[in-house]
């Protein structure tokens, strides 16, 4: 009988629910060539097929279907008996996996992440940062950052700030010829830097009248996927830029930008940190989540 490791059936565990060696050796941290080499000499340490792989996909075999189901609530116990030892660990230790779209992380990164890795530098920040919304707990995250409205109701929540806004912003040059925009619908006149949402779709950009809600579908030579190249883009003054505000404060603040329209820009739900209840917590997780609550305090009182 061979000798096996948590790290095999992790991995057994990881290609089934995502259903491609790649996606989960990314998840693992691994190359694909070496988490198909633990799979095979699993298989032939068990004797038995637990996948069927075809260049297009990977399933499991009925084996490895029962194989999963019945490992999967054992090593949900031997990790909460692990859970439950490191909970009483002096100095935090081990990884911490947090799952957040682009903007929360930039958001996120100084005050939250950096800041942690500076008390408990023995522990190990692994962020993702995906547009798409993930079940945390599915896909193998201590932790997820998104707005408030989008954090799943079975969720501890914790509020990482006050409530954000958008900025609309073009460069001095830009403007230096043209009307500024009074009223989002004088937009359509100008050129804008477009952005695309992860599923696909074209972002429209959000106002508010008191009460109503306005949607401008912009038109610009551009449209991008991502704020950091819009920001670019709206620096090298190729039109106006719609973000978060926090993606272009220091732009406004310094003069690089010219803030537009800001009467008609709304207050937005704030960021949360969340996680599912824990029984034994890590240390690790549990200095993380005193952190967070610290950081929701001290952005109570500005």
């Amino acid at each position: 009988m061979g000798s096996y490791n948590l790290t095999d059936f992790d991995a057994v565990i990881a290609i089934s629910r995502r259903g491609s060696f790649r996606a989960a050796a990314l998840d693992l941290g691994l190359s694909t060539t070496a988490l198909s080499n633990a799979i095979a000499k699993l298989e032939g340490q068990l004797g038995v097929r637990l996948f069927n792989r075809t260049t297009r996909s990977v399933s499991l075999t009925d084996a490895g279907r029962r194989f999963v189901d019945q490992m999967t609530p054992a090593l949900k116990d031997i990790y909460q008996a692990l859970d439950a030892v490191r909970s009483e660990q002096e100095t935090p230790s081990g990884t911490l996996r947090i799952n957040a779209f682009a903007t929360a992380a930039r958001e996120i990164i100084e005050p939250l992440i950096i800041e942690f890795l500076r008390r408990f530098p023995e522990v190990h920040i692994d962020l993702v940062t995906e547009g798409n919304f993930v079940d945390i707990v599915a896909e193998g995250f201590d932790f997820g950052v998104r707005s408030e409205h989008r954090v799943p109701t079975d969720m501890i929540a914790i509020p990482l700030g006050p409530a954000r806004r958008y900025a609309v912003v073009a460069t001095p040059s830009y403007l230096a010829n043209r009307n500024q925009p009074r009223v989002p619908s004088d937009l359509l006149a100008h050129a804008c830097v477009c952005t695309r949402l992860p599923n696909g779709a074209m972002f429209r950009w959000q106002f508010k009248d008191h009460d109503h809600l306005l949607q401008v579908d912009v038109r610009g030579p551009v449209t991008l996927d991502e704020a950091s190249l819009a920001r670019t883009a709206v620096l090298n003054s190729v039109g106006i830029g719609f973000f978060m505000e926090s993606d272009v404060l220091n732009d406004i603040e310094t003069g690089r930008v010219v803030r537009l329209l800001e009467d008609w820009t709304p207050k937005i739900a704030p960021l949360c940190l969340y996680y599912p209840s824990r029984r034994n917590p890590p240390a690790a997780f549990k200095v993380f989540v005193d952190l967070a609550r610290e950081l929701a305090r001290s952005s109570q009182k500005c």
